[in-house]
Order: structure tokens, then sequence, then C-alpha cells
């Protein structure tokens, strides 16, 4: 067997790209029996310290996280500046944009995905901890987002 590129097996997310959250929130807790989840704003940019493609962004994101029994589904309207997010959307529309991980530390992950061709192209912080997009679609056709969770 192979030594795995990534340090976890510990998927907990996938992220869908919608075009309007509270619309495809009210869908998907219809279809799997679950209360509307809330839909809520991302931080602004001087809270988040967003950067897409190694620069500086405005880009906001409005999220929904339906809790399954395995893991959970989140929907992902781009709000905003340039972002991986509003790049999916204008490219491909809808869909399945990332499978997540938790990581023990997604700097490290950085550096051994960027060794075997997986480019970051989007991170940030978020209340108690930090996610990172990887453009890992040429090996697996989808991204890889990584969260590192802090005190946990």
């Amino acid at each position: 067997m192979n030594k795995p590129v990534l340090s976890s097996h510990r998927m907990v997310q996938v992220g869908i790209i919608v075009r309007n959250a509270e619309e495809s929130a009210k869908k998907y807790a219809a279809i799997f029996g679950l209360p509307v989840p809330k839909v809520s704003l991302t931080d602004a940019a001087d809270k988040s310290h967003i950067q897409y493609r190694g620069g500086p962004t405005t880009a906001q994101a409005k999220l929904a996280f339906l809790n399954m029994e395995s893991l959970q589904l989140e929907l992902i309207e781009p709000v905003g500046g340039p972002s991986t997010w509003r790049e999916f959307l204008d490219k491909k529309g809808e869909g399945v944009h990332h499978i997540a991980f938790v990581v023990p530390d997604t700097e490290v992950e950085e550096k051994t995905l960027g060794e075997h061709g997986i480019k970051l192209v989007q991170k940030g912080d978020y209340t108690g901890g930090r996610y990172a997009y990887f453009e890992s679609e040429p090996q697996l056709a989808v991204a890889l987002e990584l969260l590192q969770n802090f005190g946990k």
C-alpha cells in the first residue's frame, strides 16, 4: 500500500455550490426530512483573512449546513469578490464542489499536497478554526477542503 498524501481519512463534509442558499436549504431539508437550516453569511475579509489564488479578496458566502448521520452537507452561495465558490458557479453551475477532511494542521498539509502537484486555491479563518481549499480536480475530480479546528 502507498503512503497517504493526506494525513487524515476523517471526511466530515460534502460542499455543494448553489445559486440561492435559502431556497436550496428548504429543498434539501424537505427531501431528507430535516429541519430547514439557518443560512449565515461568512465573516468579512478583515476577520476571515480570506485569500484567493495567493491574494486578498472580498469574497464571502452564504452557508447552510445539513447534518446527516455520517457527515454534513454544506450549501454554499457565493457572495462578493472572486473565490473558488464563484469560479465554480460561473464555470460549472450548481453542483458538488468539495469533500472536506479534518486535519491537525492545514499549513503542513498545504506543503505536502503541493509536493504532489495539488495547489492551494483559497484559505481563510472561521470562528474556531481555519479552512483551505485545494485544486485536486485533475487527480480526484473534486476539490479538497481541509479543516483545522482550534481547541478540539
